[in-house]
């Protein structure tokens, strides 16, 4: 005779479970799933009347690219920010930025950690999958990392601390300049917030009409703004290895030095190349006085990093400047961050190959340490992800809009890389071309490893190895 088992556990222990087998067997399209179900979710708050300053609905067009705009921290934006959203509108986009600058795996692992009073080894697993794409192939990897398993605990709280301290102080710095620009206290201290919060997270969304315009020479204004675009594009496993390395000085690790090295390498060289490219440009750098237009150029370096504000017309540049910034945009910047691109590391270990295939050795080496082969495989995939999506949608684009091939190219990149900047093409896009650029979002804040994992059916492990023939490349 056979005995039934009942199932004692409640519901919320059941869907704990299912969450729990869901997230350590697939962290990829558990990634997916709720980043995904995010951004319907801020669709559909988006849509409500009460969103909107006049208590309209807001077309599903508009409130969807903007949902996807927030929760992927892009900035680019098919509405006027400042004068479309009510109050409960903008603090859901708020909420947004947080989420998507936080990271969905990094949210996912403190929500359960916030449940569940403890941090289990899965969770680890999830979490360590946010800050070292190589974990979702291989599993837990020690070479070259910021961040160890047994550090991912650690991870989170620097993750939690980090976010509110750093928008708290760059706040306290915004706050008196618009106060004294004339805002009234409640008003400075508001957009103060939304600036803070839209530079950390690398999305670009100002809460005035005019934007920076006010601001184009304040070296203040700008300053405070870079710092927090700098921070959040640096990722929060340099963050926790920088203060680590504070409270108790040692060896920075391999990830540290190419994330900090590239970041200064390609913000140098987007500075000069702005600065020289657009000196004769009367719509741009040109109109400024000659003392303003480094700081200009610097700026704009910085926030290609996906920062996303500019203090010029973008759609005035010059064909030769765009395409500098294309670049660099695509690269973005590190790794775990709030920042988009195929990451600074990324471009550092293809150069790094490069070298080491000119010099004839066999292994690719940095700071004294050497880089196995399966991160250049990674790096090679992301790169030819990333220019596969940014061509598809450029394509696309071009097909359902009038637009010029180096403004679509431009938003396209910008979507991609979540950086913000748009040469004027956004703010004019059909619906089927506001899809395109939320798909290109969508893409480009996942991140193409993960898509790539997660539309792997399975991991396959195979137990034997092929003959081996050489082809010609080159």
């Amino acid at each position: 005779m056979r005995v039934k088992i009942r199932d004692q556990r409640t519901w919320w222990e059941k869907l704990r479970d299912f969450f729990d087998f869901f997230a350590s067997n697939s962290p990829a399209r558990f990634a997916i799933l709720i980043f995904t179900l995010l951004v319907l979710a801020l669709t559909a708050v988006l849509s409500l009347p009460i969103a909107t300053r006049d208590r309209s609905i807001t077309p599903l067009a508009d409130a969807f690219f903007t949902a996807m705009s927030s929760i992927c921290v892009t900035g680019l934006s098919t509405v006027d920010m400042a004068t479309h959203w009510s109050t409960f509108g903008n603090v859901a986009i708020l909420i947004g930025l947080e989420v998507g600058g936080i990271g969905v795996l990094t949210l996912a692992s403190m929500l359960g950690l916030f449940v569940s009073k403890r941090l289990g080894l899965k969770a680890k697993l999830l979490a360590a999958s946010d800050s070292n794409p190589l974990r979702l192939h291989v599993g837990p990897v020690a070479e070259s990392q910021a961040v160890r398993l047994g550090e991912i605990g650690g991870l989170l709280v620097t993750v939690a601390i980090s976010v509110f301290v750093i928008e708290a102080i760059i706040t306290a710095m915004i706050t008196p300049r618009l106060l004294l620009a004339g805002a009234d206290p409640w008003s400075a201290i508001w957009q103060g917030f939304y600036y803070a919060t839209s530079a950390f997270t690398n999305t670009g969304f100002t809460p005035t009409t005019e934007g920076l315009t006010p601001f184009a020479s304040d070296p203040w204004m700008l300053g405070a703004l870079s710092l927090a675009v700098v921070l959040g594009s640096l990722g929060f496993p340099v963050i926790f290895a920088l203060s680590k390395s504070i409270r108790r000085p040692g060896r920075l690790t391999l990830h540290v030095k190419l994330t900090l090295v590239t970041s200064l390498i390609l913000f140098i060289v987007g500075t000069l190349a702005i600065y020289g490219l657009e000196w004769n440009n009367s719509a741009t750098l040109g109109a400024q006085d000659p003392l303003v237009r480094p700081m200009t150029a610097s700026f704009l370096s910085i926030m290609t990093r996906s920062g996303g504000f500019s203090t010029v017309d973008i759609g005035q540049m010059n064909d030769s400047s765009l395409l500098v910034m294309d670049m660099l945009i695509f690269v973005g910047g590190g790794s775990a961050s709030t920042s988009g691109g195929i990451k600074v590391t990324t471009l550092a270990v293809l150069f790094l190959a490069g070298l080491a295939e000119a010099r004839g050795d066999s292994d690719i080496q940095a700071f004294s340490r050497r880089i196995p082969p399966d991160v250049l495989r990674l790096s090679v995939s992301v790169v030819l992800w990333g220019a596969s999506i940014v061509a598809i949608a450029t394509i696309a684009l071009l097909q359902v809009t009038n637009a010029r091939f180096d403004h679509a190219l431009f938003d396209v990149i910008s979507a991609f890389g979540t950086c913000g900047l748009s040469s004027g093409v956004t703010g004019e896009l059909n619906d089927p071309g506001k899809y395109i650029l939320a798909a290109t979002m969508w893409a480009g804040r996942v991140g193409t490893v993960t898509l790539a994992a997660a539309l792997a059916a399975t991991q396959r492990k195979q137990l034997f190895v092929r003959a081996e023939e050489r082809v010609i490349v080159g």
